[in-house]
């Protein structure tokens, strides 16, 4: 099975300014993002971004990336546009690598492909892991997904999904609640593969409500009738960078590593 790596890319942060450049252990946090993923099967492994700066830190570090357009609303947009540009086959996945994640297990770019490979109705693949705490399942910044008995995807959403009526009836305060064991509540991983030409179709399609009322691109895909697979990884990947604390963090893991 053979599929491409693109690390969408963009400049602005409201969290973390210049995020893509942040260094790491002397390397921008693309750079870092990039080196995993070539540790992946992938093909080819490219960085899509919006401006000068990025594209000068992943070519001087040698490896490849294309200046794309700086109005795209998203990064799935952005990858559309880097797909048309590498003229790649309708049939051909591309692995969608945030890019804001420097410690993406090269194995679980592979699983996700792989997910996407197996089953030519989906138009995307994605990947889950179990949510054991109570404390994740509440929290509205933990993206939860429901999946039918194919393992694709029914709903994704921040409440708490699937609510066991029953067995939270019984307390009322979400603080002392225990998550029942048959609950199998799943956390959502953002890592997606797409073929190429649904990719082509996506940035045509409309928004939908949902998406806009739960903030989450990935239900406009269902909306217009789409399959997701999802993938069960075993557990929980490493956390990304959204703020500089966690950067401060993924620093210690490489300076950990390096002595």
């Amino acid at each position: 099975m053979s599929f491409v790596a693109i690390i969408p890319a963009r400049m602005q942060s409201t969290r973390l300014p210049n995020k893509p450049l942040a260094d790491i252990a002397g390397q921008p946090m693309v750079v870092r993002v990039l080196e995993q993923a070539l540790q992946s099967n992938a093909s080819m492994v490219v960085v899509a971004c919006d401006d000068m700066a990025i594209q000068d830190a992943v070519t001087v570090a040698g490896y490849a990336c294309m200046l794309t357009r700086s109005d795209h609303p998203s990064g799935t947009d952005r990858l559309a546009e880097a797909v048309d540009r590498l003229e790649l086959p309708d049939d051909a996945i591309v692995v969608n690598v945030q890019g804001d994640e420097p410690l993406i297990d090269p194995a679980l770019i592979n699983a996700v492909a792989a997910h996407l490979a197996s089953d030519a109705s989906l138009a995307m693949a994605t990947a889950s892991h179990k949510i054991d705490s109570s404390e994740d399942f509440f929290n509205p910044n933990v993206v939860k997904v429901v999946c039918n008995a194919q393992q694709q995807a029914m709903y994704f959403s921040r409440a708490p999904i699937p609510w066991d009526r029953d067995s939270f009836a019984e307390d009322n305060d979400d603080e002392d609640w225990v998550l029942p064991a048959e609950l199998d509540a799943q956390r959502h991983i953002g890592l997606y593969a797409y073929r190429a030409g649904f990719l082509r179709a996506y940035s045509k399609l409309n928004a939908s409500r949902l998406e806009e009322i739960e903030k989450l691109e990935q239900l406009r895909v269902l909306w217009h009738g789409y399959k997701i697979g999802v993938y069960r990884a075993a557990q929980a990947p490493a956390a990304g960078v959204d703020t500089q604390e966690d950067l401060e963090r993924v620093r210690a893991v490489f300076t950990k590593a390096a002595a």
